[in-house]
């Protein structure tokens, strides 16, 4: 039989997961797993004394999926990871298919099939789906759950909105696979997905093609750069909106400014950014 652990965070999205949990489990043993349920703990390792099971099913947002993959990669351990989305925005697991119902997708999940996808790397820190720096990537990290709980990704749209307050360029030197520039960037995203926060930013993005998608808006002044980031929202291909696809991407910074990591306190400057292609072994639906 099939050895799989059920690593559930109750205080992710609206807290409904914990309604689910009895029946989750049944769906997975229904079908050959003997599963165990266990609460998250991000003060340990949950891969501590669970090194040779079969799959780990994550019950959270993007954030606990990175403190899972974390985890295993401090373990050195490849073990397949099923995602049932139980956050705010739940980016990576729409990525991978699975249904935004957890019932559904915990089916999904216990009769899919393996398949690898990219993850990425910055310094020592791996993420799923996004890296950045600059206004609004420090949004999910400052939104409280309270707010997410009760207005859901309208939470990061208001909480971003207060960022303008302290809107200020950042001076990076960069070598994106080879290609040297400098820019002055109020903003830094390094997508591996799709999305942030649910929102479509990435627009030809893959979490299968070995490469990164990554955007920079160009300091300009306060309403140039605020009309072209929503002109490139509206599907518009603004000048001071540079778009780039690298695999490898190496910044440099007189500035050591906050960063982000699928919506957790991210690595300092100077950055080494890597897509560590098919590196993550993951279950999808059939």
């Amino acid at each position: 039989m099939k050895q799989a652990i059920f690593l559930y965070n109750a205080q992710s999205g609206k807290g409904h997961i914990e309604w689910n949990i009895e029946k989750i489990l049944a769906i997975f043993r229904e079908h050959g797993y003997n599963i165990q349920p266990q609460p998250i703990d991000f003060a340990t390792n949950p891969f501590d004394g669970n090194e040779t099971i079969d799959l780990m099913v994550v019950a959270g947002g993007d954030g606990t999926v990175n403190f899972v993959v974390n985890a295993m990669r401090k373990r050195n351990l490849d073990i397949p990871l099923g995602i049932i989305p139980a956050g705010t925005a739940n980016d990576f697991a729409h990525a991978l298919g699975l249904s935004s119902n957890p019932l559904e997708a915990a089916c999904q999940i216990a009769s899919g099939e393996e398949d690898r996808v990219d993850c990425g790397r910055v310094n020592d820190i791996y993420f799923v789906n996004i890296f950045s720096f600059g206004i609004f990537t420090t949004t999910s990290q400052r939104t409280s759950n309270d707010s997410k709980h009760r207005i859901g990704k309208l939470a990061y749209l208001i909480e971003g909105v207060k960022e303008f307050r302290s809107m200020h360029a950042v001076p990076l030197q960069v070598v994106a696979d080879g290609e040297a520039f400098d820019i002055n960037s109020l903003m830094v995203l390094v997508f591996n997905g799709e999305t942030a926060g649910g929102f479509h930013l990435a627009r030809r993005s893959s979490i299968k093609d070995g490469y990164f998608d990554c955007l920079m808006l160009e300091k300009r002044n306060f309403l140039h750069s605020t009309l072209a980031m929503g002109r490139y929202l509206l599907g518009g291909n603004p000048k001071i909106v540079h778009h780039l696809r690298a695999q490898k991407i190496e910044i440099v910074s007189t500035i050591n400014e906050p960063t982000d990591v699928d919506g957790q306190p991210g690595a300092e400057f100077p950055l080494s950014i890597e897509c560590l292609a098919g590196a993550l072994r993951v279950i999808c639906p059939k």
